[in-house]
């Protein structure tokens, strides 16, 4: 399985009290997990990117202290994650556009402190 940051399909991070989330996208950090809320690029790092401490593990799904995160399933195995989803997907299908480049992404996710396997720039 592809390294957790070169994974394109949607992540869901379930947390220890058993909330789920959807992502926009997760990068392995010095100290657990960096992952960016959907939307991340309208707001600020400092509301959008989050880090779970905690050791890193996993070929996916992945683990990282008390959380595991996955790759969302469909509307029959995820159904109450869609409408944390769909508005996502409808957003990068009519405006993808306005969403940053992948070395983008990249660079931000490095500012941050995370490690990118993915070493494309």
């Amino acid at each position: 399985m592809a390294h957790i940051d070169q994974v394109t399909a949607p992540l869901v991070i379930r947390f220890a009290d058993g909330r789920e989330k959807v992502v926009a996208a997760c990068f392995p950090h010095p100290r657990g997990l960096l992952y960016l809320d959907l939307f991340w690029h309208q707001t600020s790092p400092d509301k959008a990117a989050h880090l779970i401490d905690g050791e890193f593990s996993g070929d996916g799904p992945w683990r990282v202290g008390d959380a595991r995160i996955r790759v969302l399933g469909c509307h029959h195995t995820d159904p109450h994650l869609q409408d944390q989803f769909a508005p996502w997907q409808a957003y990068l299908q009519e405006r993808g556009e306005e969403y940053p480049p992948r070395p983008q992404i990249l660079e931000i996710a490095r500012r941050l402190g995370a490690v990118p396997a993915d070493r494309e720039a």
